[in-house]
């Protein structure tokens, strides 16, 4: 440890510590217009899709713009790639709201808090990684792994803003079908269509745009558009009254009911933390029983809460269930009654209206009855406050599992668009330097209130097509994000909410790739079972996403170690090309008195046994057998289990009257036999350096007086319909 941590502290040459000095004094004034066109293209897209991943990561949807001001200048400054577009992401987005939704109310300062401290957790551990030049770990994310969750997360993200496409309230639950089977319910009930419509209404701009043309910013007309239509229209259209407006007793009853129900629960909730206290202090200290009776304590009173918390959870299900219709009576007072009961002598206002509750009780003297749809609301505008998050203990590691799969998953997503836009200019991908540059940009980013960000595929093929030339128009998108910050927050005060949802699934749609599955099954069986179980997995367990992750990357690891286990293990031939093949591949007959076989994996504890294995079988099988060649260019690497295993084959088949030689060994495995002396054993005259070689060498002695009379080493012979066995 103490030697990789020199070796980093030695490879920080200013280079990699501030890469964007490579690019920098070569830049030209020419490479501004493009950059600065390509910068505020972007921005265009960046603006309304971050406050769109914000409310997708669970966060008040200006967050999204603290997210996405800081981390797209330091990422491009400090990573390889000159065209990648970091900032928030759908998947990062939901990967953070499904780790945060257990500790915190949604949109809560707690939430807000856990969500800036686990971006900088997620920056450090990727920046940690590419100092110590550590990237290499995400290859335990295999591409079967990635596409098959990628699949599923981009249906559970598209899925989990209906409720929002259709104007409608649930609550979550422990699995996301169930969640959307509650959304589809409470669609039937009741659809606000003026949302739906809203949402339609994007859908149908951001798509015949594209369809158009890519040069006009669909998201940003979509988002304009309906914008103007709902501060023209009223969409918000909402009522703040006192409970005794309701004029229903019963309904009074319901929300009288469910505050007390919410306000024992935050009682509760404050008892739990001087217990979860009381118990951390006792072990400290070491008192064992105080430990036990506040683990009893806990105990009981989690499950009480349970028992609370189901029964406010049926008290807010009957409460969304509610419709109103208002209606102003003769003195000018404005009531709320049971859609269908209002008075006929009572002025009707507006349509249909429901009471806006969450998971606080309800302030008795102010409910807020909507009879509009949702919109995004007050925007605080200017910069947020600058402050890095404190992070203790427990936190860390409650955070600690989500952070290093947020961080893979994000890096993964970042490397990958990086290279792929490299194969186009040329430019050379450090995924060490990237690693570096994504930690930053999550670091830096905390200190302004940003959550976990990453690379942006839609944005970096925008960056691109725009004509970005280097990071700078990164830079410039960033300060278009402060621009709109400072002085265009207001006009995003009417912006409806389900246009939001709209954008989201558009972008989302974009990562349902259906050949991934088909194309990785033909490359190998596995390899598609793998991508289909992770997928499936991903989809039953969600919202728990890391499950789906742990299960595709066990497979992953399983298949490696059969594989490695039991390589594959050929018999030689000569084929139609005059080359060797694989006997059974290419349908060619072997010869009687020599074997040469093909290990086709480094020889190590895990697979000795199997190459003993077939050589016995080997051994059992060809009665006339006389030397076996054994064709060592697949074997780059040798341990001691694997030179112990040569070398009884070794005294095993030349007691039996058959030799053994070895052709094409790499220079690893040599120096091995050469240190455990097993090249003296072999004897040097047996090791040849090219198969044709070792075949010259031993042909004519191991055919001397035999009856074959057409080798299959020299000469082509295929199998025939009534060929002779194997062997034969």
């Amino acid at each position: 440890m103490a030697r990789r941590f020199s070796f980093a502290w030695r490879n920080l040459t200013p280079s990699r510590l501030l890469p964007f000095l490579e690019w920098l004094p070569g830049y030209r004034a020419g490479n501004l217009k493009g950059d600065l066109f390509a910068g505020l293209t972007v921005a265009l897209v960046l603006v309304p899709q971050s406050m769109a991943y914000a409310q997708l990561a669970g966060l008040p949807a200006y967050y999204g713009l603290y997210a996405a001001f800081l981390p797209p200048a330091v990422a491009s400054l400090f990573g390889s790639s000159r065209q990648l577009a970091t900032g928030p992401v759908a998947v990062v987005s939901l990967m953070t709201a499904v780790a945060l939704q257990p500790l915190a109310a949604a949109g809560s300062q707690a939430y807000i808090g856990y969500a800036v401290a686990l971006a900088l957790m997620v920056g450090l551990f990727q920046f940690g990684l590419g100092l110590f030049r550590l990237g290499l770990v995400v290859n335990f994310l295999s591409h079967p792994v990635i596409g098959g969750f990628t699949n599923a997360a981009a249906i559970i993200i598209a899925t989990g803003q209906l409720s929002k496409l259709f104007g409608v309230a649930v609550d979550s639950s422990d699995y996301h079908y169930h969640t959307v089977l509650q959304v589809v319910k409470a669609a039937l009930y009741f659809t606000h269509w003026p949302t739906l419509l809203m949402g339609l209404f994007a859908f149908a701009v951001m798509l015949v745009l594209k369809k158009i043309t890519l040069r006009i910013p669909n998201v940003l007309v979509a988002v304009a558009a309906t914008t103007l239509i709902s501060w023209a229209t009223g969409f918000e259209q909402q009522s703040t009254m006192p409970l005794e407006s309701v004029v229903n007793a019963d309904t009074r009853a319901l929300i009288v009911n469910f505050n007390a129900e919410t306000r024992q629960l935050d009682q509760m909730e404050d008892r739990r933390t001087r217990i979860n206290n009381t118990l951390k202090q006792a072990t400290i200290d070491g008192h064992r029983m105080i430990a036990i009776d506040s683990r009893r304590d806990l105990e009981i009173l989690n499950y009480q809460m349970g028992m609370k918390a189901d029964q406010a959870a049926d008290y807010r299900h009957q409460i969304r269930r509610l419709l109103f219709e208002a209606g102003r009576t003769r003195n000018g007072d404005l009531r709320f009654y049971a859609k269908g009961n209002r008075p006929a002598d009572t002025e009707k206002v507006g349509r249909t209206w429901r009471l806006r509750i969450g998971n606080a009780p309800l302030e008795a003297t102010a409910l807020v009855f909507s009879g509009g749809g949702e919109v995004v609301g007050d925007i605080p505008r200017g910069l947020p406050d600058f402050s890095f998050p404190e992070i203790d203990g427990h936190s860390a590691m409650t955070l600690m599992p989500s952070a290093v799969i947020i961080a893979l998953l994000g890096f993964m997503e970042a490397i990958s668009i990086a290279k792929a836009m490299a194969a186009k200019t040329g430019q050379r991908i450090d995924p060490n330097q990237e690693l570096m540059g994504q930690g930053l940009a999550n670091m830096i980013g905390s200190a302004a209130q940003s959550y976990p960000v990453a690379g942006s595929f839609s944005r970096s093929a925008v960056n691109l097509q725009a004509g970005a030339v280097s990071g700078v128009s990164n830079v410039f998108a960033s300060l278009a994000v402060v621009a709109t910050l400072f002085f265009f927050t207001p006009l995003l005060y009417h912006l409806p909410q389900s246009v939001l949802a709209a954008i989201i699934m558009i972008a989302v749609a974009g990562l349902i790739n259906a050949r991934g599955f088909i194309h990785a099954w033909r490359a190998q069986w596995y390899d598609g079972a793998i991508s289909v179980i992770t997928f499936v997995c991903t989809l039953v367990f969600a919202p728990h996403l890391d499950r789906g992750i742990i299960v595709g990357v066990g497979l992953s690891l399983c298949v490696f170690l059969y594989r490695s286990m039991r390589p594959h293990v050929v018999d030689l031939s000569m084929g139609l090309d005059k080359a060797l093949h694989d006997v059974v591949t290419h349908g060619l007959k072997e010869c009687r008195y020599i074997d040469v076989v093909r290990f086709d994996g480094p020889l190590f504890f895990a697979n000795a046994s199997y190459l003993e294995d077939q050589i016995r079988h080997r051994r059992k099988m060809k009665k006339a057998l006389k030397h076996i060649i054994i064709a060592a260019e697949s074997i780059n690497d040798m341990d001691a289990s694997g030179q112990e295993s040569l070398s009884l084959i070794v005294d095993r088949l030349r007691s039996a009257g058959i030799d053994i030689s070895l052709s094409s060994v790499h220079e690893p495995v040599m120096q091995v036999l050469r240190r455990t002396h097993l090249l003296y054993k072999i004897g040097e005259d047996h090791i040849y350096p090219t198969m044709k070689q070792a075949i010259r060498a031993i042909h004519e002695k191991t055919h001397k007086g035999g009856s074959e009379k057409s080798c299959p080493l020299t000469s082509v012979r295929t199998l025939s319909i009534h060929s002779e066995p194997k062997g034969g």
